[in-house]
């Protein structure tokens, strides 16, 4: 199977595998745009993807290109994304700033909320499952793999799952709640508690309970438990801003079917980002330290800047251009065989200073800039700045004559004394009677 849809779309080479099946990047023939296509064998003894996640989907946001039957396989033409978060996080040496993640928390609780409304929990949220967009989207977070994903209530009823405890853990120990490792049935405040672990772990770099060696994977999720349990929030966000333990004390507050409220969790979060100064211009730390890196290369490529040749100006030597009567100053010896002649230098003989602006990154996520909310302009560029340097040239002059008596040299033939006889023969020079300008006229011309 090489196009599906009716060759609206081109398959290409397999980029990954989840428990939707395999995934691959295609192509829109149309558009020549790059996307994800989702296969999934319709003889799947429990297929899920059209079942759960055409539910999940089914916003604007999703961007669904297509689903539907294709040969022997349900198919899904999504977005193509970039990389994960916890992709960038090891590229910024496992460590975000508080600007950081103050502005993926707004974008990810965002998306859980999403999720909730269409009556689904998500039961496996961690950095891996949070995805940044691409080209026009690549501010934007998305949140995926729906493997283990269950509807905690009838979307038409409105029913909500039974509380039930005994349960086995499902999901990713190192972030899953308190209530979890109790073994209670999930619920949307777990998915929040999560989250928080998430935030966490952006922050600080780890959390207390990684790292726990264990005989067997029920012995280690039980250390994990008890470290869990036993660590309180207020050490856990030690050192960070209070709303993240705020924000801890209301997800665990809440009963087993309250609906959370995420506009209080959302404002929590955006109070402290206005009152820490920063500025919403979705420059997270990846991006700073992309633009840091370009700069520095640049400031590597750039050439020496030659010496700068010295000018004389002299009203001797200027009036030496202009005449063109091929003299001296006082020790110099000229290179050239000819008397008579002031050679201009070729475009190779002077040195080129100019040197090119240093860039530099525009944003510096350690500064505090002060905002009004809701009114910045979102920008993730980078801008270059420098110094601009003067440039230095120089004009040189041939000539082989001492300076012993200029007046002399000026009114005979232009040969000076010494020359060779080779010189001399070279070039005749008209006898020409001149008179050494003062510098008063010289200011004048």
């Amino acid at each position: 199977m090489e196009h599906i849809n009716h060759g609206k779309f081109r398959l290409g080479r397999r980029i990954g595998s989840g428990s939707f099946g395999v995934l691959y990047l295609g192509v829109n023939m149309q558009t020549r745009e790059e996307v994800a296509i989702k296969l999934e064998a319709v003889t799947t003894k429990h297929p899920q993807l059209h079942s759960r996640v055409k539910t999940v989907y089914a916003s604007p946001r999703r961007n669904i290109k297509w689903f539907g039957v294709e040969g022997d396989y349900n198919c899904m033409v999504i977005d193509l994304l970039g990389p994960s978060l916890e992709d960038l996080f090891n590229l910024c040496n496992q460590k975000f700033s508080l600007k950081t993640v103050l502005m993926l928390a707004d974008q990810m609780i965002s998306r859980i909320e999403y999720l909730h409304s269409r009556g689904f929990l998500h039961r496996d949220v961690k950095p891996e499952n949070f995805l940044m967009g691409l080209g026009r989207k690549v501010n934007q977070v998305y949140i995926i793999d729906y493997g283990l994903a269950k509807k905690y209530r009838d979307f038409r009823t409105h029913r909500h799952i039974p509380y039930r405890e005994n349960k086995s853990l499902t999901g990713t120990a190192r972030y899953a709640s308190v209530n979890t490792h109790l073994g209670v049935e999930q619920s949307r405040r777990d998915d929040l508690e999560s989250l928080g672990y998430v935030f966490m772990y952006f922050l600080r770099g780890s959390l207390p309970w990684q790292g726990l060696k264990a005989g067997t994977k029920k012995q280690k999720y039980d250390k994990i438990s008890e470290k869990k349990m036993l660590t309180p929030v207020e050490v856990l966000c030690k050192s960070f801003p209070n709303e993240f333990v705020s924000y801890f004390h209301y997800c665990r507050s809440l009963r087993f079917e309250d609906e959370p409220d995420y506009s209080y969790l959302k404002r929590l979060f955006r109070d402290l980002f206005i009152r820490e100064g920063y500025q919403f211009d979705y420059a997270f730390d990846w991006v700073v330290l992309k633009s840091s890196q370009v700069g520095a290369n640049a400031r590597r490529q750039q050439p020496r800047t030659a010496p700068a040749v010295k000018v004389e100006k002299s009203s001797v030597e200027a009036f030496a251009r202009r005449a063109g009567s091929g003299f001296a100053r006082p020790g110099e010896h000229s290179t050239h065989k000819t008397l008579g002649v002031a050679s201009m230098p070729s475009k190779e003989s002077i040195p080129d200073t100019r040197r090119a602006p240093a860039p530099s990154s525009r944003y510096d996520n350690t500064s505090k800039r002060a905002v009004a909310a809701g009114n910045s302009r979102p920008s993730s560029s980078g801008e270059l700045s420098g110094q601009q340097h003067s440039r230095t040239g120089g004009l040189f002059l041939s000539g082989s004559c001492s300076s012993h008596t200029v007046q002399q040299r000026l009114h005979h033939s232009g040969e000076c004394t010494g020359a060779s006889s080779r010189s001399r023969t070279a070039v005749a020079v008209p006898h020409r009677s001149f008179q050494l300008p003062s510098l008063s006229a010289e200011r004048k011309k």
